[in-house]
């Protein structure tokens, strides 16, 4: 396993100040105010910070996720119709991915926060009131759009920020903080839901909705820009879809990482989302059990989250990603061994080690972006990578409902070979860069 330190920017050079496309010397005309009428108030670097927790902590406050599956059963859709569903969610989620980062690169990173944030709230106002499978699929598909907006940009906005500070270094600690408060919230949540959805059905998407609405007027307390962008600074001529392809291309350890983020998410979905209910309710756990467990599970993620330089005091980033996502992998694959006591400890265990990864993997592929100007594209190619996957493995399980057991197993023995065949890859790359600067020096 290398034990190369993250790289940063172009190959072996340290992250590049290009900023955002416009005019040379000024800021794209979508983060440029109009007059001097319409300039946000200066914001400090602290209260910067806070924003971004406050936005995170709302927009991923979705109090229906213990019980979807539960609320879908009792509108009358049966399970491969659920999981056919979920498919075309990340279909969607791929088609849409690009052209939401390609959409905040271009016009602002705030503006689609702004974006997400009005999706978000329709989406659930739509599953409240419409409860037909057609309703579900235009639920799914505003939550893949609001997703799609925010999944790029709200990094790329918090990164920005901090590189043009020269703190890019704290990005890691301050995304941790942030999940892990989000995590929090969905707590105390999550432990309750079951019991409100008894009590008013469609509740826990009505909450979704008004946090949602907080989440619009915090993106909307956000500076346009996250500093001000100096004159003397070179910015791209303009934008363009297949200059961010290029760089993609032409960066196999950023396209290595990215197939290394799959694992994380695909794992993390498949046991917190697509299968989570079902798994409790072939141990013998009721609807109210549904929230409290994921309430355990979200408060040891959030634990992890807000802990991950524990993994950088004896191993590198990349290596920290590789060991984390095989214990994820050797998890899965035990669930279906294990009765109800011996699954809530594998989802512990679970839960902390996603925790940890999350913020290390969104560290690494941000230092590998070779020009951030396409930051939020190219993070959201991962996505779409990450989606595609998903929408395979959400296609399957609509197949393979009774053959649950055996989905696990193999995905966490898929899972465990696919990291480390990514491991010997980057392991090969990271000789070759010290190769190539050796030489050149």
């Amino acid at each position: 396993m290398t034990d190369e330190r993250r790289p940063a920017g172009r190959e072996g050079q340290p992250p590049s100040l290009s900023l955002p496309a416009g005019r040379e010397g000024q800021p794209p005309s979508s983060e440029r105010p109009a007059n001097p009428a319409d300039q946000p108030p200066t914001v400090g670097k602290k209260s910067i910070i806070r924003l971004y927790y406050f936005f995170q902590f709302s927009f991923t406050l979705l109090f229906w996720t213990p019980v979807f599956f539960e609320y879908q059963k009792r509108m009358g859709l049966s399970d491969p119709q659920i999981f056919h569903i979920q498919s075309i969610y990340y279909i969607l989620f791929c088609v849409l991915e690009l052209p939401t980062g390609f959409f905040a690169d271009r016009f602002g990173y705030r503006r689609s926060l702004i974006w997400g944030s009005v999706v978000l709230v329709v989406a659930n106002l739509v599953a409240g009131y419409f409860t037909s499978f057609g309703g579900f699929v235009l639920h799914w598909a505003l939550i893949a759009l609001a997703r799609s907006f925010i999944s790029g940009a709200s990094t790329a906005y918090l990164y920005e920020y901090l590189r043009r500070t020269n703190a890019h270094e704290e990005f890691k600690q301050i995304e941790g903080n942030a999940r892990a408060y989000s995590l929090f919230g969905r707590v105390l949540c999550f432990a309750v839901i079951g019991y409100l959805m008894a009590w008013k059905i469609t509740l826990p998407y009505w909450l979704t909705a008004a946090s949602g609405g907080v989440a619009l007027l915090i993106a909307f307390r956000l500076p346009v820009s996250p500093v001000g962008i100096r004159s003397n600074e070179k910015v791209a001529p303009k934008y363009n879809l297949s200059v961010a392809f290029r760089h993609a291309l032409r960066s196999p350890w950023l396209l290595t990482l990215m197939f290394q983020g799959i694992v994380i998410f695909v794992l993390a979905r498949v046991i917190s989302v697509n299968l989570f209910q079902p798994i409790l309710g072939s141990k013998g756990f009721g609807i109210e059990a549904y929230g409290l467990v994921m309430a355990g599970m979200t408060l040891v993620e959030a634990f992890g989250s807000a802990r991950p330089i524990w993994m950088r005091r004896w191993f590198s980033d990349v290596t920290s990603v590789f060991i984390l996502s095989a214990i994820m992998a050797v998890t899965v694959a035990l669930v279906p061994y294990f009765a109800n006591v011996g699954t809530l400890v594998l989802f512990g265990i679970f839960s902390l080690v996603t925790g940890l990864s999350y913020p290390i993997q969104k560290q690494v592929m941000n230092e590998a972006i070779p020009d951030p100007a396409y930051r939020a594209t190219l993070l959201s190619c991962e996505s779409l990578i990450d989606r595609a996957v998903m929408a395979g493995v959400a296609a399957l399980l609509e197949h393979l409902t009774h053959e649950r057991d055996a989905f696990l197993l193999w995905v966490g023995v898929g899972s465990f070979f696919l990291v480390l065949a990514v491991q010997l890859v980057l392991h090969q790359l990271g000789k070759s860069r010290l190769t190539v600067g050796v030489t050149t020096s």
